[in-house]
């Protein structure tokens, strides 16, 4: 980002000269205007002078009759005007003969070194050519570094002075000489906002120019919590957090302020886009809610299609498991009855139960009011051992592609431990379950039939449990929950996943299967 600084020139306000060079120099232009003024209507055209110190010059005007000079008189006049120019910029700095408003010597202008803009006229001749200053950039905060460049006139015809905004002659009055070019006031304007640009200063990317203000709405991050502008730290630099799959920045302030963040996809409340509150606490986004299952009943469906997944890969599960949506005090309590068994923290999810325990499931779900869900009805239910596994407990609320992640990987706890799986350690039961819930999200979210199921009817089956079609809304959550259970960090979730998916695309899953129950671990 560069910081530019501009000057308007003023028609009347060209250097005087040294006494000896204007005295030629008014007689020489006495001498041409008497010359000129014989053949013309209504009086010739003079010269003012103001006293000993100042003279000015009157732009060019057309007589009454509108006949124009001859070519022979704007010449000469052309050339009188180069000469005062000329001589002008020759002056050794400091140099200020009766001038009022500044000082055109070979130094900048009085004001160019800080963007100070002095609006005035420009002369009808007289251009200016601006050299842009260099600059430099610490951390997130462009710094401006303002490097002294020359003012330089220049005579040019009219006819030759063209707009670079609207592409028309410039003519008499105000102009921008800036970027090597040339603007009416009002076509210099900001690329974002469209209006003219009239402040002392304005930034510039490549050619193009900005107000500080606009500039600054394309380029400095916005909190996606608060909506402000993230402030810079002590250091000066601009510090946020962001999520690595929404991409979402935030003040780091939101960590610990008691910002609400969602249970399932684990973005941030917006202040201008409220979250559900269930009652248990928990925080539900809008787009997790259009999807989220919110008792037992609602899951019967999704948790028989997740079954007919495993059969379809020839991991039919014999015996019936039953399957209860609880509150996250009761999963809870169910972790704490249950013996075995290695759980995700700092929440579990999902739990397959092996012992015999009491169950408070939920029966009817909860109704809406504003933003609050309440009047959950739930019923204790009580589990009694009939095999190896008691039941399989999901949590509330969550919306349909998590929860089936999370009934395929307590049901692959489910199977290891009915097909005699003993004794594994966390790494490697925790890691082949999440590599089933994997691969059930991907024939969910992923377009075609997995890659890795055993038969075609792993895919169809699973077809059979979508709700006509997701959205890309929920195809964008699947991806999320892809996500997560690929860069988990946990060594048994994260580190077991890897390894126990590296095994399967290289032997297969039941290859890999087959070679956990004999050395309980993964081949190499």
């Amino acid at each position: 980002m560069l910081k530019c600084f501009f000057q308007w020139e003023k028609a009347g306000d060209f250097n005087n000269s040294y006494p000896e060079r204007k005295s030629r120099l008014m007689k020489w232009l006495s001498k041409l205007f008497k010359s000129g003024s014989g053949g013309r209507r209504g009086g010739g055209y003079n010269p003012q002078f103001v006293g000993e110190e100042n003279m000015v010059v009157r732009a060019p005007v057309r007589m009454p009759d509108d006949r124009p000079r001859t070519k022979k008189e704007q010449e000469e006049l052309d050339h009188a005007i180069a000469l005062s120019l000329s001589d002008g910029m020759r002056k050794p700095n400091g140099y200020n003969e009766g001038r009022r408003g500044g000082n055109y010597s070979g130094a900048l202008p009085r004001g160019a070194d800080n963007g100070s803009l002095n609006p005035s006229t420009c002369p009808p001749y007289g251009t200016l050519q601006y050299h842009p200053a260099g600059y430099r950039e610490e951390g997130p905060e462009p710094k401006p570094l303002l490097v002294p460049s020359m003012l330089t006139y220049m005579l040019m015809p009219t006819t030759c002075r063209v707009c670079a905004g609207c592409h028309r002659e410039i003519g008499y009055g105000n102009y921008l000489g800036c970027m090597g070019a040339y603007f009416h006031p009002n076509c210099f304007r900001c690329h974002s906002c469209g209006y003219p640009i009239t402040e002392h200063e304005f930034s510039l990317s490549g050619r193009d120019p900005y107000h500080k203000t606009c500039f600054k709405e394309l380029t400095h991050p916005k909190c996606d919590v608060c909506l402000q502008f993230i402030p810079t730290n002590a250091a000066g630099l601009i510090e946020y957090r962001c999520h690595p799959f929404w991409s979402q920045k935030y003040c780091p302030s939101h960590e610990h302020d008691n910002t609400a963040r969602c249970c399932s996809c684990e973005r941030l409340e917006s202040w201008n886009l409220r979250y559900y509150s269930l009652e248990d606490g928990r925080s539900l986004c809008l787009e997790c809610m259009e999807s989220a299952i919110m008792d037992t009943g609602d899951c019967q469906p999704l948790y028989h299609a997740i079954r007919d997944y495993y059969e379809g890969m020839n991991m039919k599960l014999d015996q019936q498991i039953p399957m209860l949506l609880v509150e996250r005090q009761a999963l809870n309590e169910a972790i704490v009855g249950e013996k075995n068994g290695y759980h995700h923290m700092p929440e579990t999810r999902g739990l397959c139960l092996s012992e015999e325990q009491t169950v408070t499931s939920i029966l009817k779900r909860p109704r809406i009011g504003g933003r609050h869900l309440f009047g959950i009805r739930t019923q204790p239910q009580k589990l009694t051992r009939k095999c190896e596994v008691t039941a399989i407990l999901v949590l509330y609320g969550l919306p349909r592609l998590l929860t089936g992640a999370i009934l395929a990987h307590e049901l692959m706890h489910g199977w290891l431990r009915l097909k005699g799986y003993r004794n594994l350690n966390p790494e490697v039961e925790e890691g082949i379950c999440q590599v089933l819930s994997y691969m059930w999200l991907e024939s969910e979210v992923l377009p075609g039939p997995s890659s890795r199921a055993s038969t075609s009817a792993a895919s169809s089956s699973s077809s059979s449990s979508k709700k006509g079609g997701k959205s890309n809304v929920e195809n964008k959550l699947g991806e999320f929950f892809i996500h997560q259970i690929a860069h988990d960090a946990s060594p048994a979730y994260g580190g077991g996943f890897r390894a126990a998916n590296a095994a399967v695309n290289k032997y297969g899953l039941r290859r890999t299967l087959d070679h956990i129950r004999l050395t309980g671990n993964f081949p190499l």
